[in-house]
């Protein structure tokens, strides 16, 4: 599993095999179960996770007492609360398996340290939240600028895999829809 990791690393940044070796040991590698918590609303983040099997999704409870998932992480993507991560505050979301996840975790304190035996670690951290940051701005405009159908055709467009993958019930939850109107989208396109 240390590969996937590695492969993904140096799409970024070139590390040697010593030095590969020391930045996994800041890691610990977790498994997890379908639909186990790895963290609640109001608890502290303790982890950053890079997810090597699996997948991962982050969702708040709204007011109407609702699921409301704002992103899912898939194989070679990370997610943690960065919030409560950063600041050792209580998390705003909630994150929880989809399928049975492996996953490598680290601390923040683990985190800081890496950052510090391992400069080039910064520029990958650096341009993995470049990333993120982009897609989550490309997302709220999709929110304000496409109706609710053109929303959805563009997720189905760009991602078919990761909508056939993803439960429909957390799809519609992702693009803040009802399981049942996503139903009636499903069958419209298909009709």
């Amino acid at each position: 599993m240390s590969q996937i990791f590695r492969t993904h690393l140096e799409k970024f940044i070139k590390v040697n095999d010593e030095d590969f070796e020391k930045i996994l040991s800041f890691f610990e590698v977790q498994i997890f179960a379908k639909k186990v918590n790895l963290l609640d609303e109001g608890q502290i983040c303790k982890y950053n996770y890079f997810v090597l099997n699996g997948l991962l999704r982050k969702f708040f409870i709204n007011e109407k007492g609702t699921e409301q998932t704002t992103d899912f992480a898939l194989e070679t993507w990370w997610m943690t609360d960065n919030f409560s991560f950063e600041h050792k505050k209580p998390a705003d979301f909630s994150i929880q398996t989809v399928e049975k996840s492996e996953v490598l975790a680290i601390s923040n304190e683990s985190q800081e340290k890496l950052l510090n035996d391992f400069p080039v670690m910064e520029k990958y951290f650096r341009i993995v939240y470049q990333r993120a940051f982009a897609a989550n701005q490309r997302r709220v405009k999709y929110i304000f600028s496409f109706s609710k159908e053109d929303f959805y055709l563009n997720l189905l467009q760009k991602y078919p895999e990761f909508v056939q993958r993803v439960p429909q019930y957390l799809i519609a939850s992702f693009l803040g829809f009802t399981p049942e109107y996503l139903s009636e989208l499903r069958k419209k396109i298909v009709s």
